[in-house]
């Protein structure tokens, strides 16, 4: 039986809102990042014309910063090894990220920040201050405090 007369909760329900909310967030943060004076011109200028998406920041937020295997750092973004090492790939080519021998493995490799990606890592985490910051500003401080708190029970413990 299709309920016509109740359709409103296609668009409106909590995992959409989400998602919007997550998008719009990534997509004010990578703004914030294409228009910051200490990020790389080159990084910049891939942020402002949207080469640089969500999925990159995948690495921002996940590789260690004593350098993480590239199955590691998959796990913790969610993603399979293929497409995170496509991932690195691009980072690599972009000068954010290197990778090295493992002094663990002779077998396996390390994925590090270099200098341009510890700069990337500073400009997200400013970019994410300010976004979180105007984030408080609209909603205000107390609905603020009620999501986050929310979001982080509803998530789990952080990986």
């Amino acid at each position: 039986m299709l309920l016509q007369a109740d359709d409103a909760w296609r668009q409106t329900h909590l995992g959409r809102l989400l998602g919007h909310a997550m998008r719009r967030f990534d997509d004010r943060v990578l703004h914030l990042m294409a228009h910051d004076p200490e990020v790389p011109l080159a990084l910049s200028n891939l942020a402002a014309r949207a080469q640089v998406g969500a999925a990159h920041i995948h690495i921002t937020r996940h590789l260690a910063l004593q350098g993480s295997r590239l199955t590691d750092l998959a796990d913790r973004a969610g993603m399979t090894k293929q497409a995170m090492g496509d991932l690195v790939t691009q980072c690599e080519a972009w000068g954010l990220v290197v990778r090295e021998p493992d002094p663990q493995d002779a077998r396996a490799r390390q994925v590090r920040f270099t200098a341009t990606g510890l700069a990337w890592l500073n400009a997200f985490k400013a970019a994410v201050q300010q976004a979180e910051a105007e984030f408080r500003a609209e909603v205000g401080e107390e609905v603020a405090t009620v999501v986050a708190l929310g979001l982080e029970a509803y998530a789990g413990p952080a990986a």
